[in-house]
Parts: structure tokens; C-alpha cells; sequence
């Protein structure tokens, strides 16, 4: 079905890097999600009206706010689709972001009305009216979510969308929801117990806790997300694999929606040779890494000497040092001033990220010592600094 649908209103759907095809992608979800959550809250609310259940209606309300979500989904996919302008030379991308985040507002505010609904409904329960239609009606709203959730995330993984891989956890929470709700009506018609109390502070903790999530997934890309372990280690191996360049550090990537970004490198090139031979290897890297990669790539080149036999011996003895002190230390960009009397080795040198600032004193003393007893020349001049890559 998903396949179908996709063929059927998606153009050049296999094109998923091109903005148009992309936002017809976040279309076809939100108008699928639209129909199907109306279609479910109208079915759950005729039936929890007809045997006096909260929690069937309370997960009828639930797919409302579903069905809302998918129009603001629907509105931001597309605004987030509109070109770059004059006042947004970066395009509109992060709107998408922003509506996912409006989208997790709304649910856990239903959230939060539910679960007053259902505490009340604990302190004064009414009495529960059992029909066999019912139980299929929810039975059939599980299959619908649990369709819709394996949709949402089939289009999720196709163009990388984060939202609509949101969207799909919370179809799957709200698969979980109705089948608790099944399970309170079975326990009343067999049992003669009324749970719908409890259940509906079930299913009102699963929906506030999708809205978290969401809110969760949204922010990151917001506020400046690490950079994807896989993704850093693809364009670094890319970048050093072209003939010129000695090896790569300080990968930047800044995220304007989703499929645009720009990124920045410091990319280590031979001193020894020309600089417009250098120069013309970086924009060919830089043309060929925005075919590759859909980014726009700025180079930035470190010229490193490869015939100064005495700083290999120092960056031996440094990488030995860093060893002593945390096999996790990294430096790079080191120079070399020499003097008679004295040795500056200039370099950055690359922190854990769960160093505690207190403490980046202390190893810069620590390497500076052991440097100093190795080389009692040696003047170390170091900046400190963190990677942006992910530590997983």
C-alpha cells in the first residue's frame, strides 16, 4: 500500500534529495494522516458515547489531535519547501522543525486533559456499558495505527525526515494506548472490574510521553545537534581520500532543515608544494562533495611540513605523551618553532566532551609537563578544543 500510494501522487519519487519531491513526500503524510486519524476519532467517539466509556473517547480525542498534527505537518512540509529569498538565503527548511514542535505542544497538552478526565473518572467511576462492537472498533484502529506507523516511518527513512520518524513513534505509542483500552473493556466484560480510570491515565502518561519525545526530536536540530558519527566519518574518509591532502580535522556541519546544510573542514595539505595546485584540489572537493554529500562544503587548508624530519620526532613524542595521559587525547595542527634555546610546539588539542571545564587546566599541565621531561627545551602552546561529532 505504502509502495501505491507513493507511485501514485509522488512524481520522480525515487529523487528523494530534490526539495519538490521531498515536500510531496511530507504532503502524501500528512494528507494520509489527516484522513485516517478523522476517520478514527469519528468511529471512537460514536462508540464511547454509545457505552459510556472515557477511555474509548479518550483515545477518540487522541487521534483529534493526531488529525490537527497532520495539517500542521501538512502546512509546515510545505512552507519548509518554499525557495530561498532575499530575507531567508538559507530557504525555509527549518519550518518543518518549528510545526513538529507546535505538533508536540498540542499532544501533550491533550495529554494533560486526559489525564485530569481519567483521574476524575477514578474518584467517580460510571458505570460501563460492554458491546462486542466496541472491541472491534479499537481492533481495528490498532491495525490502522500500527499501518500508519510503519508508513510514517517507511517515508521517514526514504528522505531522512526526522518529524515524520516522530510521527511514526507516536503512532506506535498510540497503538499501545488503544490496546490498553481494549484490555479495560475486556477486563470489564469478563471480570466485572471498571479500570477505565486507570487505563485512561495509562494511555494519558503514553501520549504526554510521545509529546516529550517529539518536542525532544525537534530540538536538537534546533538548537545545534552533534554531528552523526556515520556522516562525520563518511566525509573526512572522502575528503582524505583525494591525492594532496594529508588528513582532515574540525568538521563543522550547521543544519537549515532538513537536506540543507553547509558544512566546514580544515583539510592538511603539503607545504612543499604549489598553492594553486592545492587551492585547485580543494574546489574540486568542494564541487564534488555537494553531488555527494547535498551540502555545501567550505575547505579550509593547513599547510604541513613533510620533510622536517625533526618535527616527525615530535610528533611521536607528543602522541606519546597524550598516550600517558588519556589514550583519548587528539591534537593536530602542530607547528614547530625552533630555536637555539628553546622549542615552541604550537597545536590544538581535542578534549572528551565529558571533561569537566575545572579539568582542561590540569591536562594542559600534565602534557606540558611530560613534554618538558622528555625536551627540556620545549615550550608547548596549546588551544584547547572539543570535537562536533557525536561521542557515542
Amino acid at each position: 500500500m505504502t509502495d501505491f500510494l507513493v507511485r501514485r501522487f509522488i512524481p520522480d519519487y525515487l529523487n528523494t534529495e530534490d526539495e519538490t519531491v521531498r515536500m510531496r513526500y511530507g504532503m502524501l503524510s500528512g494528507g494520509v494522516g489527516i484522513f485516517c486519524n478523522l476517520l478514527l476519532f469519528a468511529s471512537k467517539l460514536a462508540v464511547g458515547l454509545l457505552i459510556h466509556s472515557i477511555s474509548v473517547m479518550a483515545d477518540g480525542f487522541n487521534n483529534l489531535s493526531d488529525a490537527a498534527s497532520s495539517i500542521i505537518g501538512f502546512v509546515g512540509m510545505k512552507m519548509a519547501g518554499k525557495p530561498a529569498d532575499e530575507d531567508h538565503p538559507f530557504g525555509h527548511g527549518r519550518i518543518e522543525y518549528i510545526a513538529a514542535f507546535v505538533v508536540a505542544f498540542l499532544v501533550i497538552e491533550v495529554g494533560f486533559s486526559l489525564f485530569k478526565s481519567s483521574v476524575g473518572k477514578i474518584f467517580h467511576p460510571e458505570q460501563m456499558n460492554f458491546q462486542a462492537v466496541s472491541v472491534v472498533v479499537l481492533l481495528l484502529s490498532v491495525c490502522v495505527k500500527l499501518w500508519m506507523g510503519l508508513f510514517n516511518r517507511k517515508l521517514g527513512n526514504r528522505i531522512h525526515s526526522s518529524v515524520m520518524l516522530a510521527t511514526s513513534a507516536d503512532s506506535l505509542g498510540d497503538v499501545a494506548a488503544t490496546s490498553a483500552t481494549i484490555v479495560s473493556l475486556l477486563v470489564f466484560a469478563f471480570g466485572g472490574w471498571n479500570i477505565d480510570g486507570v487505563v485512561g491515565l495509562c494511555v494519558s502518561a503514553v501520549v504526554m510521553l510521545a509529546g516529550i519525545n517529539i518536542a525532544k526530536d525537534t530540538l536538537e536540530p534546533l538548537i545545534g545537534a552533534a554531528i552523526d558519527p556515520k556522516l562525520y566519518e563518511n566525509i573526512t574518509n572522502y575528503v582524505k581520500s583525494f591525492d594532496g591532502i594529508i588528513g582532515v580535522h574540525d568538521l563543522i556541519i550547521h543544519n537549515y532543515g532538513p537536506s540543507r546544510s553547509m558544512a566546514s573542514i580544515h583539510a592538511e595539505v603539503p607545504s612543499e608544494v604549489d598553492i594553486r595546485v592545492s587551492h585547485e584540489i580543494i574546489d574540486r572537493i568542494e564541487r564534488e562533495a555537494f553531488e555527494r554529500f547535498h551540502l555545501s562544503l567550505v575547505i579550509h587548508m593547513d599547510p604541513i611540513e613533510m620533510n622536517n624530519q625533526r618535527l616527525f620526532i615530535y610528533q611521536d613524542m607528543l602522541r606519546s605523551v597524550l598516550e600517558e595521559v588519556d589514550s583519548r587525547l587528539e591534537f593536530h595542527d602542530l607547528r614547530m618553532v625552533d630555536g637555539n634555546d628553546r622549542i615552541n610546539l604550537i597545536f590544538d588539542l581535542v578534549i572528551p566532551r565529558d571533561y569537566q571545564r575545572s579539568q582542561y587546566e590540569q591536562v594542559r599541565n600534565q602534557v606540558e609537563a611530560r613534554v618538558l621531561e622528555r625536551d627540556g627545551r620545549c615550550c608547548c602552546i596549546i588551544t584547547m578544543e572539543n570535537s562536533y561529532c557525536a561521542e557515542h
